[in-house]
């Protein structure tokens, strides 16, 4: 004879609403980069700031949603370690103004390593019991692989820049490091908003992990 236990929890049918709400502070932040002729530290920090307080906030909202146990802890502190984040860059960022741009990269790697770590632990541990598991191992990897690609860049690095009949400022430490992280929120946002309305429109219920045994 055999037994089931019952279903593991899995994430709740409006989580897709979160991813949207994700994708949001994302798509802003990009577009806030892109559009800025100054790549900063200063608006690196502010940019920073807004990413790092509103997907917190959204994350551990969603977290409500997301399967009880280890997946809903990584969740938490990974809201956590974000709005840490935020409160560093608005001290060190906008309060005091700093412009050093090792103390920017620092910073934001540390933060989007931790926050995409745990991340992306989380998805690991969920898989098999929600679809969900495989976008925040992405969203996880991304974070991790956005965190080291920055920190590889050296912080006294300066291209010049000759363009004919043009003045044109080096390319520094600061342009590579903000537009990077320009380019991440954009990546983010695009999935977020795919995944978000993907989970939405599935036609088919989340599938629950079960445990069998025999006797």
């Amino acid at each position: 004879m055999s037994t089931a236990s019952a279903p593991t929890a899995v994430v709740g049918d409006r989580y897709w609403v979160y991813l949207i709400a994700r994708a949001v502070p994302a798509a802003l932040v990009a577009a806030f980069i892109t559009f800025s002729a100054n790549h900063s530290v200063g608006i690196g920090w502010v940019a920073f700031l807004m990413l790092a307080l509103v997907t917190g906030t959204v994350v551990v909202a969603g977290a409500a949603q997301s399967p009880t146990g280890f997946t809903r802890i990584a969740q938490v502190a990974q809201a956590f370690v974000l709005m840490l984040g935020a409160v560093v860059a608005l001290l060190v960022g906008v309060v005091f103004r700093s412009d050093n741009v090792a103390t920017f990269t620092v910073t934001t790697a540390a933060v989007f390593a931790l926050s995409g770590g745990l991340e992306l632990a989380a998805g690991i541990r969920a898989r098999g019991t929600t679809a969900v598991a495989r976008d925040w191992i992405f969203l996880g990897g991304l974070s991790v692989a956005f965190a080291l690609a920055i920190v590889l860049i050296p912080v006294d690095y300066s291209q010049a820049i000759t363009i004919p009949g043009k003045d044109v400022p080096n390319l520094t430490a600061s342009v590579v490091v903000v537009g990077t992280l320009g380019a991440y929120a954009a990546i983010a946002a695009v999935y977020l908003v795919i995944a978000g309305l993907s989970l939405k429109w599935a036609k088919h219920p989340e599938p629950h992990a079960t445990v069998e045994s025999a006797s």
